[in-house]
């Protein structure tokens, strides 16, 4: 392994999945605003698409309320988009995340998607910040929302 390769791995932090749901439905939750409002946000707090741009360059807005009552943005920017394959962007969870680039994969499997998501940090110690922080946590409610987000729509 190369000290460029290690250093990305030790910057990066990842979710795999499989949902029993086909491609076409996981891309479009994951590019769709009417999709993301349902699942992006954690259970009981309300999601805004507050601009929402699907292209390279494109620009991505969410505000949700936390329940002291601020705003809580995030945002970031289209950097790579390889139609119901994989998705790049930038993006910033204000103010806890700032400045991480994510990444995203999908691979068909008849009517079931497997789906990694990578978080890639500036630096190893940034990255092991934001594990501590409840990286793992987070998003896996995400997906746990994600997931019943896919069943509710494969069920209609």
């Amino acid at each position: 392994m190369t000290q460029a390769n290690n250093d990305l791995e030790n910057r990066t932090l990842t979710i795999e999945k499989t949902f029993d749901a086909p491609l076409d439905l996981v891309w479009e939750a994951w590019t769709q605003p009417e999709h993301i409002a349902h699942w992006w946000s954690p259970k009981g707090m309300p999601l805004d698409v507050v601009e929402y741009e699907f292209k390279v360059g494109g620009i991505w807005k969410y505000q949700m309320m936390m329940p002291d009552g601020c705003p809580f943005d995030s945002e970031g920017t289209f950097k790579v988009i390889e139609p119901k394959t994989k998705i790049v962007t930038t993006a910033d969870f204000k103010p806890m995340t700032l400045d991480v680039e994510m990444h995203m994969t999908f691979e068909a499997d008849g009517e079931q998607t497997h789906f990694k998501f990578s978080v890639v940090h500036a630096t190893a110690e940034y990255c092991k910040q934001q594990e501590e922080m409840g990286f793992y946590n987070g998003w896996g409610s995400a997906m746990d929302r994600l997931v019943a987000h896919l069943k509710e729509k494969t069920n209609i």
